[in-house]
């Protein structure tokens, strides 16, 4: 399990992803325009279509749990 976090920026800082695990340690941190790059970085890219389809879905500022495919 994940939880996945949606930052929202300012005028000078842009929107971000933050991902952390179970005992929530910040596992990946990147922008939201990048999430193919953000993800591919921090070795989730198979998650890619989950964690980008959670991420229209959520609002800014809460933190959701996202299930691997494999759990």
């Amino acid at each position: 399990m994940l939880y996945v976090l949606k930052i929202k920026g300012t005028t000078k800082i842009p929107d971000f992803v933050q991902i952390r695990d179970e005992k929530m340690t910040l596992i990946a941190y990147f922008r939201l325009n990048q999430i193919q790059q953000g993800l591919k970085k921090n070795n989730l890219e198979n998650e890619t279509k989950g964690i980008t389809d959670l991420l229209n879905r959520i609002p800014y500022g809460e933190i959701h749990k996202y299930f691997r495919e494999d759990e």
